[in-house]
């Protein structure tokens, strides 16, 4: 098995460090993961570019983390949810929302429920959604610029989730609180 490279500010590659300085000072370490694509800053700089343009989106924080939190779960990126839940509970995104998306169940918000679900539809066809599909995730009171926000989230989690995958990316400690383990193949949806 290949062990791909955990970076530090030292080892990281030149174009990579600038980014993990960053890292650093906006989260107070470098995150597992930034270290990890730092083998190819393009990755990293991918990654966190996107990152900052999802959160420029009309979405509010519980909105992308549910576009975010739902791809990690239905992906099986472990690493992504525990993240992605540290971030959600320092974000602000309420416990009841955070609990649904860790164990695949409904929302009580209908429109956030609505979104969920979409993300969920997205996700697993690959962007290939029905009329049907399409028109109810309108008729909750969504947009057409969310449905292109929702894939740019589900992108952003392509980055993160494939790198862990085949990277095996260690939890880091700030995130370990939140551990998840995902379903076995069998019990997925």
């Amino acid at each position: 098995m290949t062990t791909f490279t955990t970076h530090t500010l030292d080892s990281a590659p030149a174009a990579a460090k600038p980014i993990l300085q960053n890292a650093l000072k906006a989260y107070g370490f470098v995150p597992n993961l930034y270290a990890t694509m730092a083998e190819a800053p393009t990755i990293l700089e991918a990654y966190t570019t996107l990152t900052g343009v999802f959160g420029k989106s009309e979405l509010s924080e519980t909105e992308r983390q549910i576009i975010l939190m739902t791809n990690n779960r239905l992906n099986g990126c472990e690493y992504c949810m525990a993240a992605h839940t540290t971030l959600s509970q320092m974000g602000g995104v309420k416990d009841d929302v955070i609990n649904a998306l860790r164990n695949n169940t409904p929302i009580a918000n209908s429109k956030l429920e609505a979104l969920r679900q979409f993300t969920i539809a997205l996700n697993k066809s690959r962007g290939w959604l029905s009329n049907t599909q399409i028109e109810a995730f309108l008729a909750a009171g969504y947009t057409q610029q969310t449905i292109l926000e929702a894939i740019l989230g589900t992108a952003l989690k392509t980055l993160s989730n494939y790198t862990n995958h085949i990277a095996e990316t260690d939890l880091d400690v700030a995130f370990v609180a939140n551990t998840w383990t995902a379903p076995t193949p069998q019990a997925a949806e």
